[in-house]
């Protein structure tokens, strides 16, 4: 007698197809978090927050102190500041301060794109493969920044900073920062809560690392509105030309 080949179900073998194309497949990046929205400083209720520094005390050695106190000694009570000169805030103050000014994230897989009100400023942090070598760019006060995932929090690392005097976080150009990004326990009302784990390493002019957390609440139906900085400086001195050559000025 011939024995019989099993025969199996379509069903089954469309079920162990897909089984088997399922757990071949990668988590791509529409299973990660989105950050995507407007973001106003965390204060626990409705409402957009006023400016409020996050815990952690900044370290300074030396050397890092002489410089900023030649930067106070020579700015001081002038107008020569970076912010009156439409100068953005540079890492880290960029991302835990902006002047209390709202920040608006907007998520793609392959980049993160920071928008802060304050001074149109704006940062782009690339993700995976998208990030390239930052030794190959140019130093820029909110540096390079590279990131990749680990579970649901986005981990982002930023080099190739300038010597930096003018912020409440002074930094040599060797200092490194590394976030941690992920939601946080949101508001009783449902609103999110993003939470930003920082971390700055500077060998020159930090005595021990800078470590602080920073929390924003979403801002609902809100989109950053543009902070035209120059524009008010420029109109001030065409006035006065204006005005010395007896002209009416028309320009708005």
């Amino acid at each position: 007698m011939q024995k019989k080949v099993p025969q199996f179900r379509v069903s089954t073998c469309l079920g162990l197809i897909v089984g088997i194309l399922f757990f071949s497949i990668p988590v791509s990046a529409a299973d990660k978090p989105d950050f995507s929205g407007s973001w106003t400083t965390y204060r626990g209720s409705g409402g957009a927050g006023a400016f409020a520094a996050p815990a952690g005390e900044i370290k300074l050695t030396a050397e890092a102190m002489k410089a900023r106190q030649d930067f106070i000694s020579v700015t001081e009570g002038t107008n020569h500041g970076a912010g009156n000169s439409c100068v953005g805030y540079g890492m880290p103050a960029s991302v835990l301060g902006s002047g209390g000014y709202p920040m608006e994230l907007i998520q793609r897989p392959e980049q993160l794109f920071s928008i802060y009100e304050a001074h149109n400023e704006i940062r782009r942090i690339y993700i995976g493969d998208e990030a390239e070598d930052p030794s190959t760019f140019f130093p820029e006060r909110n540096g390079y920044s590279k990131a990749h995932w680990e579970g649901d929090r986005l981990i982002v690392e930023t080099s190739r900073l300038k010597n930096q005097v003018d912020s409440r976080y002074p930094h040599s150009n060797q200092a490194t920062i590394r976030e941690e990004y992920y939601f946080d326990t949101p508001l009783e009302d449902g609103t999110r809560v993003l939470a930003a784990e920082l971390t700055m390493i500077d060998p020159l002019w930090l005595e021990e690392p800078f470590v602080t957390t920073k929390r924003w609440q979403e801002l609902s139906d809100y989109h950053v509105m543009t902070y035209e900085c120059s524009e008010p400086l420029w109109l001030d001195e065409m006035e006065m030309l204006y005005k010395e050559a007896g002209l009416e000025m028309v320009q708005e």
